[in-house]
């Protein structure tokens, strides 16, 4: 049977997922088969299995830092919002469909088995088990059913540290009160805390951390430092949505309101010399020297947010200048003529008008294909050279069909005889549903190459492949875990 422990945190995006791959990796590194899990995750931030199942991103993250293959038991429920009030949910990796919020909640009770399953399969695999609530534990309207925080603590007798930022500010209140909100027995489980992000000299703050473990009767685990780390994050609520400025070479991202796997742009985000740019207003166009639509969970709506704000038009302004326009996934679609959703699965607009700058139609349909694929380049693009015939492999998450007219070229030849995307004839408009293409290091460099050559900039080389760049940064936050959490008491509460 293993062992575990799990990370809970005063609120959303205090490190909960950041710290338990940095604990993953600790523990595997000193010898321990370890996994990680989250009963539930809501983000639009998805992958997709060997298997063809779809998960949570963050227990992606996580794995790989364990060093393990993801399975969805890692994270056996996800729910993809595709409104204010509603999300898709997915089950064991497989669509069940489009619930409103308070439906949701109702179903919660028939869901524990599904998680205790999951959970069971892990304990069966692994010596030990770190876990990751949502959000806060003290959202004592949720309480009740509760099947992420301390109701999944309790399922499986898990013992808790509880994750506070200092970076919000207000750490010690908001540990405080996270712990005044629980029951006594809640409060029992709680085995210490951890501040997190924490920048300055910890000196200062050690007299405010003894004070609060007095008031508490609960030991301070750890104080980590902020620090830069190339790390997915799990969801929207990310720093990279922040331009910083540096870079010879400008990759604008539209931030659509429903943008879905904005990983698919970290491997650009680490090339020396770009900056990735995520686009929210019409300024933020200046000095792109490539354009990329992401991937949508909602994609006529973010459709007809280009159209509302305006940024159809100087999308059509930049291409006509020659810059180049990459689509990928809802941007794929975006990019086509028309954009159909007969049977309303995504919103009760049935039809809106794409981009058109490809010469492609997409119909929303019930089945979602989901798989990880591999397949050959088959043009030539204006927008990177000597690219034709390359392999590139990455996966497809999409409820749509996207037909091509006679006179528009694929974009890649899959395995499987399908042929994915589209390309225009001067090869300067691109179209994919593959999520990760840009994890393909010799398609990636070939486009900075020539965005390069483009502005007379030489290219400076990385031979380091993005897998081992990922693999050093999880080295790294290792090492921050252990050198400013108490490994040995951690092991100790988890029964080592």
């Amino acid at each position: 049977m293993a062992k575990n422990i799990m990370f809970q945190g005063t609120g959303s995006s205090v490190g909960k997922s950041i710290l338990t791959a940095g604990l993953c990796r600790v523990l595997v590194q000193d010898g321990y088969k370890t996994a990680p899990f989250k009963s539930q995750n809501m983000a639009l931030n998805s992958f997709v299995t060997k298997d063809g199942k779809e998960m949570g991103r963050a227990q992606v993250v996580q794995a790989e830092a364990a060093g393990i293959e993801p399975t969805v038991d890692m994270n056996p429920i996800l729910l993809k919002p595709t409104s204010d009030v509603g999300s898709q949910v997915i089950i064991n990796g497989e669509v069940h469909g489009n619930v409103k919020a308070f439906d949701y909640y109702k179903k919660k009770p028939e869901l524990k088995k599904c998680v205790l399953d999951a959970y069971n399969n892990l304990d069966e695999k692994f010596d030990l088990i770190v876990i990751e609530g949502a959000g806060s534990p003290a959202e004592i309207n949720l309480r009740d059913n509760d099947i992420v925080n301390m109701g999944m603590a309790e399922m499986v007798d898990a013992p808790v540290l509880l994750i506070g930022d200092i970076d919000r500010g207000g750490v010690f209140a908001s540990i405080y009160g996270t712990l005044m909100l629980l029951s006594k027995e809640e409060q029992e489980r709680v085995k210490g805390f951890v501040i997190n992000k924490f920048r300055g000299n910890v000196d200062i703050l050690m007299p405010g951390v003894r004070m609060l473990e007095e008031k508490i009767n609960k030991p301070c685990l750890g104080v980590i430092p902020y620090i830069d780390l190339n790390i997915d994050d799990e969801d929207s609520v990310t720093e990279r949505f922040r331009d910083k400025g540096k870079g010879d070479i400008n990759i604008g991202v539209i931030k659509l309101p429903y943008i879905s796997n904005f990983s698919d742009f970290t491997p650009l985000e680490l090339e020396h010399g770009i900056n990735v740019k995520y686009i929210l207003n019409s300024d933020d166009f200046e000095n792109i020297d490539l354009l990329i639509i992401p991937g949508s969970k909602n994609t006529i709506k973010d459709m007809r947010y280009l159209y509302d704000t305006g940024f159809d038009r100087i999308i059509y302004k930049l291409h006509r200048k020659g810059i180049p326009v990459i689509g990928i996934c809802g941007g794929y679609q975006i990019l086509g003529q028309t954009i159909t959703d007969p049977d309303s699965i995504e919103s009760n607009t049935n039809k809106i008008n794409g981009l058109g700058l490809l010469n492609t139609n997409t119909i929303i349909t019930a089945t979602k294909e989901t798989k990880q694929i591999s397949g050959i380049i088959n043009e030539e693009l204006e927008m990177c050279k000597d690219i034709k015939d390359t392999n590139v492999c990455g996966y497809e998450i999409h409820m749509g069909q996207t037909t091509l007219s006679s006179d528009t070229k694929p974009f890649i030849t899959l395995e499987d005889g399908r042929n994915d995307g589209a390309v225009n004839k001067k090869g300067n408009v691109v179209g994919t549903y593959l999520h990760g293409i840009f994890e393909n290091d010799e398609f990636r460099k070939a486009i900075i190459k020539h965005l390069m050559e483009k502005k007379g900039l030489e290219l400076k080389e990385n031979d380091i492949s993005y897998n081992d760049y990922k693999n050093r940064e999880y080295d790294k936050l290792a090492d921050l875990i252990r050198e400013n959490l108490d490994i040995a008491k951690v092991k100790e509460i988890m029964g080592l």
